[in-house]
């Protein structure tokens, strides 16, 4: 592997949530744990730096968590020190699970704070000169000092009783000797705060009265109110409801005409939406479901009586559950990419005799090993841009190219490889520019997807039309669908035999391939649709102002793309 772009990769994208920020935090710690020297020192300390970023937006014990995970590794002495100065939890998960030499050992501890130093005080199977360093830094004692006997012999001892043993989180010989003798007074007072808080952590208590404004979080906030039952009277105002729930909502009138008009007609409503305003409890979008009511025995109309309920919110749970299920996929990616990217180097390596002479046969092997891991990173790329495309995670680049000029050179560069199967593209595409907002290289990749997926399910003897025109402030590419592809059903989940010609639909067949291509036409602001045998594709057209068509037309050969 002649190129290692892992760290620029994890840092050049964006972790715009709490999944992801974790996500990352592991990518980082896996990547810097066994990165020693030789790199590029500023893309080092973007990857310090992010390191640290990242630390303030994760709680400590979760950091703690994932650095006693045994699934990465952890020989830098860097990282070590980078996480010996963060708090004390994390600093006593990293250097217990620090994996260094001794001579690494024997540089680090000087360097570390005066604390982390107490930590290691309490790790087992240190190198012989690591603890012979400690001794020397008055770091010997592994415990607390033992207390002794009552120093009062008229005091009658409490019969003897078993002790839940005390977890430290201060070495005790970080306390100077005027601090010790005040230990047994402040420890207990410390031991008290800590069962307060682990108490109050457990369970939410069940006291409602009104607190204090002291600056403390509400651990005791109600949860969402889904529904309650009510009464109006015959002009719709609320005259009854749930006990909970009443002294938020008796009074108020329900305005909305189509239940002004149930009232008027004295009709009964189902799943009708109105929206109440008040307390933040009850105030919103709700679907009432309420039926008249009359006296006995007069039959006179005095008002509604149903219940109120918040409508079902789907489509936040399932922008939630994508964003997840996309980091769940980045996720799995990386871990993926680290032993291809190894099986890559090792075939490289052979293939290249890097370290004596190979069999020529043995090279041949080795170099379509290195073939095919380069195809498996490539869908894995295409695989991680479909995730971040459908999630908004990334952003197209910034930039604008003329999309008719690429369509004309890309379609004609794909007549020579058509014309040996009798195929080809009929294409009307009328001459002058057509500016989308799309940079250069992303205007080319959609458009090369495109036609090249077309021409890989393409049969013999089939020619497909292929019209671009310019209407109202958006452009429309209309391409004939090939007979391979026209019997599905969902032309995006497609999955025909792969070619083993020149072209390729990508590794994940056409389906994938115009689905990502969909995605990336929608965050461009247009879209990629499948219609009565066509595929539309829709751009917005931006605004072609002192460009000198006749010169565009007389400079497309200069400026033709190369088919990739």
């Amino acid at each position: 592997m002649q190129f290692d772009d892992r760290l620029a990769t994890v840092l050049r994208h964006r972790a715009s949530g709490g999944r992801a920020a974790h996500t990352q935090f592991r990518q980082l710690l896996d990547l810097l744990g066994a990165r020693r020297g030789g790199h590029d020192g500023k893309l080092l300390s973007s990857a310090w730096l992010r390191l640290g970023a990242l630390g303030e937006a994760i709680a400590p014990r979760e950091r703690a968590t994932m650095i006693r995970d045994g699934g990465w590794r952890f020989g830098n002495p860097e990282l070590a020190a980078h996480l010996a100065e963060e708090e004390p939890e994390v600093a006593a998960a990293a250097l217990a699970r620090a994996d260094l030499s001794e001579d690494d050992w024997e540089a680090l501890i000087p360097r570390l704070p005066i604390r982390a130093r107490g930590f290691l005080r309490l790790r087992r199977g240190l190198p012989p000169r690591a603890e012979e360093l400690l001794e020397r830094l008055g770091i010997h004692d592994r415990g607390l000092p033992d207390p002794g006997p009552a120093a009062s012999p008229d005091v009658t001892p409490f019969p003897a009783r078993e002790r839940e043993p005390l977890e430290l989180t201060v070495p005790a010989n970080d306390y100077d000797d005027g601090e010790i003798e005040e230990e047994s007074a402040i420890g207990a007072l410390v031991r008290r705060i800590e069962a307060f808080q682990r108490a109050r952590a457990e369970g939410v208590p069940n006291d409602t009265s009104p607190r204090l404004p002291l600056g403390e979080q509400d651990d005791t906030a109600r949860p969402p109110l889904a529904g309650f039952a009510f009464t109006t009277d015959g002009e719709g105002r609320i005259d009854w409801a749930e006990p909970h729930v009443a002294p938020m909502v008796v009074g108020t009138v329900l305005a909305d005409a189509a239940f002004r008009k149930a009232l008027r007609e004295w009709r009964r409503v189902e799943r009708m939406p109105v929206e109440l305003r008040g307390a933040s409890l009850v105030a919103g979008h709700w679907v009432v479901d309420a039926a008249p009511r009359f006296t006995v025995p007069s039959g006179r109309f005095y008002g509604m009586a149903g219940k109120l309920r918040r409508p079902p919110v789907r489509a936040a749970a399932a922008v939630a559950d994508t964003e997840g299920e996309a980091d769940r996929i980045r996720q799995l990616l990386h871990e993926l990419r680290t032993p291809v990217n190894a099986i890559q180097g090792f075939a490289e390596v052979i293939q290249q005799q890097v370290f004596g002479p190979v069999p020529h046969e043995y090279r041949a092997l080795a170099a379509a090993i290195a073939g095919d891991a380069a195809r498996m990173l490539a869908g894995f790329d295409e695989l991680d841009r479909l995730a971040r495309l459908e999630t908004g995670a990334i952003e197209p680049l910034e930039g604008d190219c003329d999309f008719a000029l690429l369509c004309r050179a890309l379609a004609g560069q794909l007549e020579p490889v058509l014309a040996p199967r009798m195929s080809g593209f009929e294409i009307d595409i009328p001459k002058g520019p057509a500016v989308v907002p799309l940079a250069l290289r992303e205007g080319e990749a959609l458009a090369w997807r495109l036609l090249a997926t077309l021409a890989t399910a393409v049969g013999t003897g089939e020619s497909l039309p292929l019209v671009l025109r310019r209407e109202a402030g958006h452009l429309t590419l209309t391409a004939g669908v090939p007979a391979a592809l026209a019997d599905e059903e969902d032309v995006f989940a497609a999955a025909p035999r792969p070619s083993s010609g020149a072209l390729s639909a990508g590794m994940f067949g056409a389906g994938f391939a115009l689905r990502l291509a969909r995605a990336e036409a929608r965050a461009a602001g247009g879209d990629l649709s499948h219609t009565r045998g066509e595929l539309r594709l829709v751009l917005p057209l931006l605004t072609a102002a002192g460009r000198n068509s006749s010169a565009v037309d007389q400079d497309e050969d200069r400026r033709r793309p190369q088919a990739r």
